[in-house]
């Protein structure tokens, strides 16, 4: 199988470490790099595949750039010639996440499904605004589309939801599906304020210097509205949901849960309905109140089983990078069979 990673951070290299790392495990599948792009620090397309260790080394250099030339390599394409003219058999998406319009990710999807490749995401904008879209593109073409690092990173919350749980009817999602804010209110449990507590996440990297995006909940919202799509096969915006964020939790807030033998925790919900997401005070028996640290967990409601929880890594370089490896695994299983 021949990939192509649109986007190579944090993300991309975690995905191609562990392709190296796990070779020998993987041989099997016999996947092979062969294109590169970036948004400013260069694009590579060899159709004879791409040198990971190579690849990995010119990055912490500063760019693709300092990638070793070699015969038949191509420095010169752009993102959108790179996915329609190399000959690779998958798109694996992994830039920015834009949750205004998607894009360029989504454009980016659109010219591959066109050019006969299959996509893998770890882009949240081009699900969370447009997968009824994409999944009819793909199912008039004979692709395949998956998104299982779009949440909960490598822990399989969608595979769970779509694959493993086909055949119950799901009438509720509800999770924890951002790291920063559960390590924030854990923190909280243990005596420090609200402040206090992401300071300690930024500087363990669980929060960014500008940390809005977790804790004002629209992280959460995001992934709320995949599941809301790929579940329940709803069209829905951030602006038609329901968003809040931990930052009014105050240490007496939680001080007060603790007494009452409860736990905040920020909590999205989806059902056929709507999604939101905000802080609810939970029972310490329910299964999300005993998800504690920046792990990350959801419970699917269901006719047959009742709940079914999950709980696992959230984020991370590798965790991430896995969600996109199980994709590729999946694809290669069914589209190139042995």
């Amino acid at each position: 199988m021949k990939i192509a990673l649109i986007g190579f951070g944090t993300v991309g290299q975690g995905l191609v470490e562990i392709l190296r790392d796990k070779a020998e495990q993987l041989a099997d599948y016999r996947f092979e790099v062969v294109a590169v792009a970036t948004q400013r620090r260069g694009t590579l397309y060899h159709p004879d595949g791409l040198d990971i260790p190579d690849l990995l080394k010119s990055m912490e250099l500063g760019g693709l750039s300092y990638y070793p030339d070699g015969i038949g390599l191509n420095r010169d394409w752009d993102v959108t010639t790179i996915i329609r003219q190399c000959n690779a058999d998958v798109i694996v998406e992994c830039t920015h996440t834009n949750l205004t319009n998607a894009q360029p990710a989504l454009d980016f999807c659109r010219v591959a499904l066109a050019s006969g490749k299959h996509v893998v995401l770890a882009n949240k904008g081009p699900i969370a605004l447009a997968y009824a879209e994409l999944k009819e593109s793909a199912r008039r073409a004979g692709l395949l589309l998956r998104f299982e690092a779009t949440v909960m990173a490598g822990t399989p919350s969608l595979r769970l939801a779509m694959n493993a749980l086909e055949g119950c009817t799901i009438t509720q999602a509800r999770g924890i599906l951002n790291g920063t804010t559960n390590y924030i209110l854990t923190q909280m449990e243990g005596g420090m304020d609200y402040a206090a507590a992401l300071d300690e996440a930024q500087r363990l990297g669980y929060a960014e210097a500008d940390p809005t995006a977790d804790v004002g909940g629209w992280d959460a919202a995001s992934k709320a509205l995949i599941l809301a799509a790929a579940l329940f096969e709803q069209k829905l915006t951030v602006e038609q949901m329901s968003v809040e964020g931990i930052t009014n939790i105050t240490a007496a807030d939680v001080q007060a849960a603790a007494a009452a033998g409860e736990r905040w925790r920020l909590i999205a919900t989806v059902t056929p309905q709507g999604a939101s997401v905000r802080p609810l005070r939970l029972p310490i028996t329910h299964p999300l109140a005993g998800v504690s640290g920046a792990t990350n967990a959801v419970t699917y409601t269901t006719d047959l089983l009742g709940d079914v929880t999950l709980v696992g890594a959230g984020a991370g370089r590798q965790q991430t990078g896995f969600g996109l490896l199980s994709d590729l695994l999946e694809i290669a299983r069914v589209k190139f069979p042995y």
